[in-house]
């Protein structure tokens, strides 16, 4: 079982609050802003407390807040000016660190809270594109470093998975109007990576577009049912972990479902769709940097 984490490193502090570790041990030196305890090794150890503490040091110092001025500052004082300084500017910013201390304190609270303020001056689409996706970003930063457990991945991917699933219900009460393109969205086999493919899926359907939504590990054969369902198919695909060899993948999808009679389209996003051999990529065939990019094309 997989245990809340509750002591950080200064490496740590340095990775989820981009404040440098040398800059983390002045600030402490000279103004006292974090008292960490010692190990028996007298290496540096923080508790919760001291990351959201940092976290709202860090927010308020990038928007032009003395360190100086901030160390006078009561916690409470410092929580209340964070309120405070949101702005259309930085309000992004400020969600982050609150969905990152969300969680690393399993408070799915606190990560509602969050998203509620961020929908009083977003639309869903915004608040996924502008904070959802580099928080996501962020979070593989964390997993890299090993900063972040499996459970803590799977806490907060989850919740934003739930928003995700709610606003696309919600779409899916009203009629396409445009049926003339039918979108089929899937996942190779053994990919389990979801989020981007959702998103796609509310992207279309709130674009009016007919979807059928697949979801994860479904082999190629099973695709071949939807080729003659309309004038334009176009079949939409995540690669982020697999599969194992996108251009095998590639040369296979063209072999079973590309014909002169099905000149259907493939469209593929996600880390591994960079070693897709080019020369496979044709009208049929293409690759999208993110989902901004894909729509642009529609």
């Amino acid at each position: 079982m997989q245990y809340i984490k509750k002591e950080f490193s200064i490496k740590d502090l340095e990775v989820l609050s981009g404040v440098k570790a040398h800059t983390i041990r002045i600030w402490e030196k000279r103004y006292h802003i974090l008292e960490p305890n010692r190990t028996d090794t007298n290496i540096r150890v923080y508790d919760t407390t001291s990351l959201q503490k940092l976290l709202n040091i860090a927010f308020l110092n990038e928007n032009g807040y003395k360190i100086s001025r901030i160390s006078n500052l009561s916690d409470k004082e410092i929580s209340d000016l964070v309120q405070s300084t949101s702005s259309s500017n930085n309000y992004e910013n400020r969600a982050i660190k609150s969905f990152l201390v969300a969680m690393f304190n399993y408070d799915a609270v606190l990560f509602l809270n969050t998203y509620d303020e961020l929908l009083k001056k977003r639309t869903f689409s915004e608040v996924f594109k502008d904070v959802f996706i580099p928080f996501l970003e962020h979070i593989g930063l964390l997993w890299q470093t090993n900063t972040i457990t499996p459970s803590h991945e799977h806490f907060i991917s989850n919740l934003i998975r739930q928003k995700v699933y709610s606003n696309i219900e919600k779409l899916q009460y009203e009629k396409p109007f445009n049926e003339e393109k039918l979108f089929i969205l899937f996942l190779p086999e053994n990919e389990i990576h979801d989020l981007g493919i959702l998103f796609t899926n509310y992207e279309l359907l709130s674009l009016g577009y007919k979807v059928i939504f697949l979801g994860h590990t479904i082999p190629l054969e099973n695709l071949k049912t939807f080729t003659p369902m309309a004038k334009e198919v176009f079949f939409i695909s995540y690669f982020t972990i697999q599969p194992e060899d996108p251009t095998s993948y590639i040369k296979e999808f063209k072999k079973e479902l590309i014909s002169e009679e099905h000149q259907l389209k493939f469209w593929i996003l996600g880390h591994k769709k960079a070693e897709i051999d080019k020369s496979l990529l044709n009208e049929n065939i293409s690759t999208f940097k993110n989902i901004s990019e894909l729509t642009l094309k529609l």
